[in-house]
């Protein structure tokens, strides 16, 4: 039996096969021209009567449509069962207390923290860009391939003992070293001064800590941005500085420290992954509104 559906999708198609195939009898009949005459009107209200009495349909543009439609309202009740309107406290406080002005805007994946210190400007950005390229497993194929195999050799068995006590403990270990991993947020802090250039910070904030992984000076601050393609191309060519972890570390930690007095801290650690699960979920909820609509219209 048909659905509704079905005989509403293919009532069109039926009536433009019966007006076709009186068309083309009409043709082959070729009446004189008396007859012509007297037929042609009853025939043209007949096909005007066809076409205005049937009620306009929009089918959908391809048999997934509505499936697709229905699956993404779905999913958008389900982000709205599960989403809270509440703020963390570690966004919170860091808004209200920290120095640092906050650029989001909808729709981009980058988001600006900026301030003042002294005749310095500095910028921090990251991207919840990190949380979609994070592969948390990815790292540890490699020791559980070996892992399974020492186990399943003579000599792993024997460590394991005959209760497995010793694999049953690891394996705790193992559980909570996973749970206790958090997606490292990538920081790029731009610290200008007025016709003297730039330095530029590549760090990673990642459990509550920053970790300085590159320490740049340009001469020219746009180097430093690379907002363009072209001038990310143009600082490649530009001696940045030799790699961080080749410094003397009493120079380490005193660069740190010069980041940390311009509010590169822990409190920034612990803002950026807090406010990036919540950028991500605006995100993806405004994201699935749009297709929607885009598949519905």
């Amino acid at each position: 039996m048909l659905s509704l559906r079905a005989v509403a999708r293919s009532a069109p198609r039926t009536v433009s096969r019966l007006s076709s195939a009186a068309l083309r009898q009409s043709t082959v009949a070729r009446p004189s021209s008396v007859l012509k005459s007297s037929w042609a009107p009853l025939r043209s209200s007949q096909l005007t009567s066809a076409f205005s009495t049937t009620p306009f349909r929009r089918a959908p543009a391809g048999q997934a449509d509505e499936e697709l439609s229905s699956k993404l309202e779905s999913e958008l009740q389900f982000e709205n069962e599960v989403k809270s309107d509440e703020v963390p406290a570690s966004v919170k406080d860091f808004l209200e207390n920290s120095p640092f002005k906050l650029k989001d805007v909808p729709g981009k994946e980058d988001v600006f923290l900026t301030r003042k210190f002294g005749n310095e400007t500095i910028t921090v950005s990251f991207s919840i860009s990190d949380l979609a390229n994070y592969e948390p497993e990815s790292d540890n194929l490699e020791d559980s391939a070996l892992s399974d195999e020492e186990l399943n050799s003579p000599e792993g068995q024997e460590l394991t003992g005959e209760d497995g006590e010793e694999g049953e403990n690891e394996g705790e270990e193992n559980e909570g070293e996973e749970n206790e991993g958090a997606v490292p947020c990538r920081l790029n802090v731009v610290v200008e001064k007025p016709g003297k250039g730039a330095l530029n910070i590549e760090a990673l904030a990642q459990d509550g800590q920053i970790m300085v992984e590159n320490f740049y000076y340009f001469q020219d601050p746009k180097h430093a941005h690379s907002e363009t393609a072209e001038v990310t191309h143009a600082a490649q060519d530009v001696f940045p500085g030799p790699p961080f972890g080749s410094l003397d570390e009493d120079l380490q930690v005193l660069m740190e420290r010069y980041l940390e007095e311009r509010g590169i801290t822990q409190a920034l650690a612990i803002f950026v992954p807090d406010y990036m699960d919540l950028k991500e979920q605006k995100e993806y909820h405004a994201w699935l509104k749009n297709v929607k609509a885009f598949i519905d219209a």
